[in-house]
């Protein structure tokens, strides 16, 4: 129902307790308990409602719900508990075993008011915001996230991301990878179809056979997508898209680990 073991759930329930008791503040009584609150911003995060419609559930006004949203977002952010392993694993990565695998996902966001251009996905035929996901093709354990804007292409978005592997480390990623080799040779993408002609059947078998290990990584997308708030539109500001993705990306390796 919520998309989180319930391991999860209590180590999240102990990270807010324990930011909570570090504050000694007298007041009113609050008409939520932690677990109730850890519990409505997974819910948020799950069917990604309005904070009105939540808000009627629980009892609460539009705004209580969105301060307890974001104040919990921020506690378990801070705790560093859910934290990915980050770039630099992967240049530290040099393992002839090791293989890691790469994807661009795109989530639908509301029309921008501004600069729209930039937003808008050919590929999509509307508005999105992109995130590279890179992955270790063997425990599918999620190891950095890039994000970027709708327009901005698989490949250009890689180079941005800066991200750099180790010498021995093999990399796999789709078409829309194409050159990458030029700066990892350790890397490849599937054998394009060549302009008003054909693949072999050995380009055939050796695409098929690439994909069968690439197929992780949209696996590994989907399970993230079980969250709404990145899948369906996304109306809130772009900046906090970035955090509650990786956010969600470690409860994923968490849970992975258990």
């Amino acid at each position: 129902m919520t998309g989180v073991n319930r391991k999860t759930f209590e180590l999240m329930v102990e990270l807010v307790l324990a930011d909570e008791q570090k504050k000694k503040k007298s007041g009113r009584r609050p008409k939520l308990i932690i677990e109730d609150k850890v519990l409505m911003v997974i819910q948020y995060w799950r069917e990604y409602r309005t904070y009105y419609h939540i808000g009627l559930d629980w009892g609460l006004s539009e705004s209580a719900v969105c301060r307890i949203v974001y104040k919990i977002e921020n506690i378990l952010i801070k705790s560093r508990k859910f934290r990915l392993p980050g770039k630099k694993e992967l240049w530290k990565m040099s393992s002839q075993e090791d293989l890691v695998v790469m994807d661009v996902t795109e989530s639908p966001i509301e029309k921008p008011s501004r600069n729209q251009k930039k937003f808008f996905s050919g590929k999509q035929g509307e508005h999105t915001l992109k995130t590279q996901v890179v992955i270790h093709q063997k425990s599918t354990a999620i190891i950095c996230l890039g994000h970027g804007k709708g327009r901005i292409h698989d490949f250009k978005l890689f180079k941005n991301s800066g991200i750099k592997f180790g010498e021995l480390l093999k990399v796999i990623a789709d078409k829309g990878y194409q050159g990458i080799n030029k700066i990892h040779q350790l890397s490849q993408t599937p054998i394009k179809k060549p302009r008003g002609g054909r693949l072999t059947k050995e380009q055939k078998k050796f695409n098929r056979e690439l994909n069968r290990l690439r197929i992780t990584v949209e696996h590994v997308n989907r399970r993230l997508k079980i969250f709404k708030i990145l899948d369906y539109r996304y109306r809130n500001r772009h900046r906090r898209f970035g955090l509650r993705s990786n956010l969600i990306a470690g409860i994923y390796n968490y849970e992975l680990a258990l």
